[in-house]
């Protein structure tokens, strides 16, 4: 019975302590992408957090286009290492071609939750603190106008009422509905093929 807590507890860390850390390259990934402030306190504090394997990886995966195809190495073979590991707690051996395409999905899956949620502040600081400034700030507009400015231009402010943030979060749902869901659910089916 103990056992029992004890795998659930282990299950529980290795999701959370790769979780964060997948996060934090993604974030720096998403930011590289969007032109982010790096010098921003909290731009430097993830750059410092996320350099040291960063750095080794780039002398064999080089970027493209201004993307960092380092970062989406190393989040994609994060995110695989933690299928396998919570695989292997819980006895399952899942396929290496299942777990690659659920990697994909969860990677995904996660970058639109960072936008419906970074979306999500940013309407709530319009409204208690519009004027106001601070390194988050920064980040959050740099990560969010790149969604949020097409959807200003198809629903313009009606009213002094800016109902773009309806728009994003009706797209990044159906991303997750009709792309995100679909690639989750064939990389179960063929890890456990």
């Amino acid at each position: 019975m103990g056992g029992n807590y004890l795998g659930n507890a282990g299950v529980f860390l290795v999701d959370t302590v790769f979780g964060l850390y997948i996060l934090l390259v993604l974030l720096r990934f998403l930011f590289q992408w969007m032109r982010a402030d790096f010098y921003n306190p909290i731009s430097q504090f993830i750059v410092t957090v996320t350099n040291p394997p960063l750095i080794f990886l780039r002398r064999f995966i080089p970027g493209i286009w201004g993307l960092d195809l380092a970062s989406v190495g190393f989040m994609l073979a994060l995110s695989m290492v933690k299928v396998y590991l919570l695989a292997w707690m819980v006895g399952a051996h899942p396929k290496f071609t299942g777990v690659l395409v659920f990697s994909i999905g969860e990677l995904l899956q996660l970058a639109v939750y960072v936008f419906m949620v970074a979306v999500i502040i940013r309407v709530v600081l319009s409204w208690i603190g519009p004027r106001t400034y601070n390194p988050a700030v920064g980040l959050l507009h740099s990560l969010t106008e790149p969604v949020m400015a097409p959807a200003r231009r198809l629903l313009p402010a009606m009213g002094g009422l800016d109902l773009s943030p309806i728009l994003v979060f009706i797209a990044l749902g159906l991303v997750l509905r009709l792309i995100v869901q679909p690639i989750l659910d064939i990389g179960r089916a063929l890890a456990m093929a």
